[in-house]
C-alpha cells in the first residue's frame, strides 16, 4: 500500500511562484504524488498516515538545482586557490582531482546531495567530466547508488574530456579519455540508468566538459548520440573571457558560433553559467530555446562576472539556479544560492531587477523544464510530492512573517530545513537526513579529502 502524509496546518503553504499564498493549509500526499491541498482543518488522518505539524513552517516546492560537481566537495576552500581565476585554479586543482578514485566518487556525491536536500533541494544534476585512468569502476553507477541511498531525484551528466594538455587543451594526459572511449560509455549509461518518464528518479544528460577541453568532433558526435537517445545536452559556456578567447584562438569564433557549429546548441542544450554573451548571441539562445543555469556564487568567487538573467529572462530565455562545483562555490547550500541569484542581479540592474518569486521560479519549475522533469517544481494534485518545509518561528525570522516566503531570501542565518521530502519519502526528517549518518559521512569525505591532498602533495615534491 502506498505510504500517505499529511503536512497539517501549514503556516505558509506556496504551491508555485505564479499563484497565491495560502496562510493555513492541509497538504495531503499519497505514495509520490500529492493527492489534495485544502484550507487547514479541511483534511483529517486516516489510520496509518503520518501526521507533520507545519504550525511554524513555509512550505515550498522543492528547489531543483542545474549545474555541479559533486567531486570537488572535497577540495573546498583549497588555500592554493582561494584568490585564483578560472583557469589558474583548474590547472592547480586538477593535480589533485587526478586522484579521485571510486570512494571518492560515491562519499563526495552522497555529501553534495546531502548539503542540497538539508538545504531544500529534491532534484539535482551533476556534471563529472573527470575520468583518471586508473578509474575502473562503474561511475555513473556509484553516482546512481548514493541518490538512491540517500532518496534524491537525480539526473546526472557522463562528462567528458578529450583535449589535454598536449593537444593545447587545460587537463592533464591522465584524466582525458579518447571519443571512442567515451561515446561508449555515454551510450551504455543511457541504455543502463536513462528513465524518460516526466517525475523519474533517474536521468541521464551528456556533457563535453568545455570548448577548452575537448575536441569539436567530441561536441558533434555527443550532441548527435544525445539525440538519437532523446536525452538533455549540457556545457560549461561564456563563463569568462580567458575562454571566448581561447575558442577565438583555436578556432577562429566566439564559443557560440563554435557550439552551433557542433549543433551543441537547442531546446534540449542547457549550458553553465552564461555570462559573457553579446546580444547577438542572447537573440540566438531565445531562437533556438537554449537554456541557463545560472552560477551566482561560482561567477562571484572566481570573479568571472555578473549573468545578465534579468535580461535573458524578459526575452524569455529559460533561467535556472545552481550552486556549481564545491571548489569554486565551496558549499552546496541551494536556498543560498537562489538567494545571492537574487542579490547579484540586483547589483547590476537595480533594486527591483529580480524579486523573490522569480528568483524561486528559477530554482523550482525553470530548473525542472531544463533537466526535463514534466510534473516536478510546483505542489499541485498530481504533482510530483517534492517540498522543502522550513520553520519561521525562530529568532532570523523573527518581523519578518507579513512575507514568510521572501523571508527565507531576505532573512534567515540557517538554510536548513526541518524536512525535506522527495518523490513522497521523508528524506531530512526534524532536520537529520535520514538515509546516512551525517557525522560518518562528513568524517569519511575529509579522510578521502586528506588523501587526496596528500598524493598530490607528494607528487608535487617528487
Amino acid at each position: 500500500m502506498d505510504s500517505s502524509i499529511l503536512l497539517k496546518d501549514i503556516f505558509c503553504l506556496q504551491p508555485s511562484f505564479d499563484g497565491p499564498q495560502y496562510k493555513g493549509a492541509d497538504l495531503l500526499i499519497k505514495g509520490n504524488k500529492v493527492a489534495k491541498i485544502a484550507p487547514s482543518g479541511g483534511l483529517v488522518a486516516e489510520e496509518g498516515v503520518r501526521v507533520i505539524d507545519c504550525s511554524k513552517h513555509v512550505v515550498i516546492p522543492g528547489l531543483v538545482n542545474t549545474h555541479h560537481h559533486f567531486y570537488q566537495t572535497l577540495t573546498r576552500n583549497h588555500p592554493a586557490v582561494q584568490n585564483a581565476k578560472l583557469f589558474d585554479w583548474l590547472k592547480f586543482l586538477y593535480d589533485v582531482w587526478k586522484y579521485v578514485d571510486d570512494e571518492a566518487v560515491y562519499y563526495s556525491s552522497m555529501l553534495a546531495m546531502a548539503e542540497l536536500m538539508k538545504t531544500g533541494c529534491t532534484c539535482t544534476t551533476d556534471h563529472h567530466y573527470l575520468y583518471p585512468r586508473n578509474f575502473n569502476g562503474d561511475l555513473m553507477g556509484l553516482q546512481f547508488k548514493a541518490a538512491d541511498q540517500l532518496g534524491m531525484r537525480f539526473s546526472p551528466t557522463r562528462g567528458s574530456m578529450s583535449l589535454s594538455k598536449k593537444d593545447g587543451g587545460l587537463p592533464p594526459d591522465s584524466v582525458v579519455q579518447t571519443l571512442e572511449e567515451i561515446l561508449s560509455d555515454s551510450e551504455r549509461c543511457i541504455q543502463t540508468y536513462h528513465d524518460p518518464a516526466p517525475d523519474a528518479m533517474h536521468k541521464i544528460a551528456l556533457a563535453p566538459c568545455s570548448p577548452f577541453s575537448v575536441t569539436k568532433e567530441l561536441m558533434s558526435e555527443t550532441a548527435a548520440l544525445a539525440r538519437k537517445y532523446g536525452v538533455r545536452l549540457h556545457t560549461h559556456l561564456c563563463e569568462t573571457f580567458d575562454e571566448a578567447d581561447f575558442c577565438v584562438e583555436m578556432y577562429g569564433m566566439r564559443p557560440v558560433q563554435l557550439m552551433q557549429e557542433c549543433n551543441l546548441i537547442g531546446s534540449d542544450v542547457f549550458y553553465a553559467h552564461g555570462i559573457h554573451f553579446n546580444d547577438e548571441e542572447l537573440k540566438i539562445l531565445k531562437d533556438t530555446g537554449t537554456h541557463i543555469a545560472h552560477c551566482p556564487s561560482s561567477n562571484m568567487r572566481l570573479g568571472s562576472g555578473i549573468c545578465r538573467a534579468k535580461e535573458m529572462l524578459a526575452m524569455g530565455i529559460n533561467v535556472g539556479i545552481a550552486v556549481d562545483g564545491s571548489a569554486s562555490n565551496d558549499s552546496s547550500d541551494m536556498l543560498n544560492e537562489v538567494r545571492q541569484a537574487l542579490l547579484l542581479q540586483r547589483v547590476r540592474y537595480g533594486a527591483d531587477a529580480l524579486t523573490a518569486n522569480e528568483a524561486f521560479t528559477m530554482g523550482t519549475i525553470n530548473g525542472a523544464k531544463m533537466l526535463n522533469f514534466g510534473n516536478v517544481g510546483k505542489l499541485e494534485e498530481g504533482w510530483a510530492a517534492d517540498m522543502a518545509i522550513f520553520d519561521v518561528s525562530t529568532i532570523p525570522y523573527a518581523g519578518s512573517q507579513s512575507d514568510p516566503v521572501a523571508s527565507l531570501l531576505f532573512c534567515g542565518t540557517n538554510h536548513n530545513t526541518d524536512y525535506t521530502i522527495i518523490n513522497g519519502k521523508v528524506v531530512v526528517d526534524a532536520g537529520q537526513l535520514v538515509g546516512f549518518d551525517e557525522q560518518e559521512l562528513a568524517d569519511k569525505a575529509n579522510a578521502i579529502s586528506r588523501k587526496l591532498m596528500d598524493k598530490a602533495a607528494k607528487q608535487e615534491a617528487v
